[in-house]
């Protein structure tokens, strides 16, 4: 599923890790989630309470589909996202919530079951005797609904914590934390740029646009090269900015080896407290999903997470792609599809008022009304005012607008305004 172009992995490191005790390989720079879909691997996770088959819905943190085990012993972390582990030689991982196997898994069997588990079933159900709950019922529910497990074996890896000050922190790295740092430390101001990926840009990262006459990408590049070179700046990558606090006080976790081989005396994280004069909040925005039937079938996912594999990871997630939304970023996607020939089998825009500049099938004024397949999109339903069409696609990308990440001015009772 590698496609050409100038993405960020480094095709001349190959890298070879297992999944469900098999192995792999991927090029350095890959996501899990990016390795296993240039694999053709689709179907990744079971589902909470009814086990469905579960695939890679985005392709970055607020992914919350594709959580796996990765490690063994005292060095095992359950609940990993794949979509921000980092590929490296050795690298095991399993997939969760399943038994026997992920293929195949007995536990699937509660989504027949789904029109009789509604909420508050288990509570009502499971009352009488009253001794069998604790022995009995209580064991059974926990094992059918639950995610990742700890191993019980002593934690062999070591974490450690650190502080840091700073007149500005900037949490997030696309092009407004970039301005914003740069701005500040021009200014003379000490500054700290904490970005949760590995690399600065954000969404960047993983667009074909342009800033002052030079691709997003190269401008990004450039500008982490400009602020590495300031001695007023610490770039913190790989790093969560997770809470705000009193006196400005930030709390942040930086992922230090999950990303290679763990070091003997190499602490895993470091948990930082960061103290701060001024603030930055430049976290972007979070695609939003739309509600139809069977939305969650392995091989339909974020609009602008097909669009980052493609760019940045050089894989196409599928081979007939829908895209359908109700904004105009999913045209935008298509024409990078388009450039990088991964072929658009239908283009889905839910506004009866929206025109297409693409050669591509474009369906105006209708929307998803269902999917088909099991294991992977087979197909998905169109619907218009002329009736219902059925279109062949392993791959659906859907964009229903964006949300801004303000998580944490809420940590400190901030209240976003409306405008429109």
């Amino acid at each position: 599923m590698r496609i050409e172009g100038k993405g960020l992995i480094n095709r001349g490191r190959r890298v070879t890790f297992r999944f469900d005790g098999h192995s792999y390989e991927g090029f350095e720079g890959d996501t899990l989630a990016s390795a296993l879909l240039a694999n053709g691997i689709k179907l990744v996770a079971r589902s909470f309470k009814y086990h469905r088959p579960r695939g890679i819905l985005t392709a970055g943190s607020e992914e919350p589909n594709a959580l796996v085990t990765v490690g063994k012993g005292g060095s095992q972390d359950p609940n990993v996202r794949a979509t921000v582990q980092e590929i490296y030689d050795g690298l095991e991982a399993v997939s969760q919530n399943r038994w026997p196997s992920l293929e195949f898994d007995l536990m699937g069997v509660n989504d027949l079951g789904a029109p009789f588990l509604g909420a508050g079933f288990y509570y009502k159900t499971f009352m009488w005797p009253k001794a069998f709950w604790e022995k009995l019922y209580e064991p059974v529910i926990r094992r059918a609904a639950g995610l990742g497990a700890i191993s019980g074996d002593p934690i062999t890896d070591k974490y450690e914590r650190a502080f840091a000050h700073c007149d500005v922190l900037v949490v997030g790295s696309g092009p407004t934390g970039l301005m914003a740092a740069l701005t500040a430390a021009e200014a003379g101001a000490d500054v700290i740029l904490a970005e949760e990926d590995s690399a600065l840009g954000g969404r960047l990262l993983s667009e074909a646009g342009e800033i002052d006459g030079m691709s997003a990408r190269d401008w990004a590049e450039q500008m982490q090269a400009k602020l590495g070179a300031m001695g007023n700046v610490r770039i913190m990558t790989r790093t969560s900015v997770t809470g705000a606090y009193d006196g400005g006080t930030y709390g942040a976790l930086e992922r230090v080896a999950h990303h290679r081989p763990l070091a003997k005396g190499l602490a895993k994280e470091c948990f930082w407290k960061i103290a701060a004069k001024r603030t930055v909040l430049a976290a972007g925005a979070l695609e939003r999903p739309i509600a139809f039937q069977n939305n969650d079938r392995p091989g339909i996912m974020m609009a602008s997470a097909v669009r980052a594999y493609v760019n940045r990871w050089n894989v196409a997630p599928g081979q007939k792609v829908v895209l359908f939304g109700n904004n105009d970023s999913i045209h935008d996607v298509a024409a990078d599809l388009l450039a990088a020939g991964v072929h658009i089998a239908a283009l889905v825009d839910s506004r009866s008022d929206a025109t297409c500049q693409l050669d591509v099938p474009f369906y105006a004024g209708a929307q998803i009304s269902g999917t088909e397949g099991r294991k992977a999109l087979e197909a998905v339903s169109i619907a218009r005012a002329s009736g219902i069409e059925k279109v062949a696609a392993d791959c659906l990308g859907m964009s229903g607008g964006w949300n801004p990440t303000l998580h944490l001015t809420c940590h400190m009772n901030g209240r976003p305004e409306w405008n429109e």
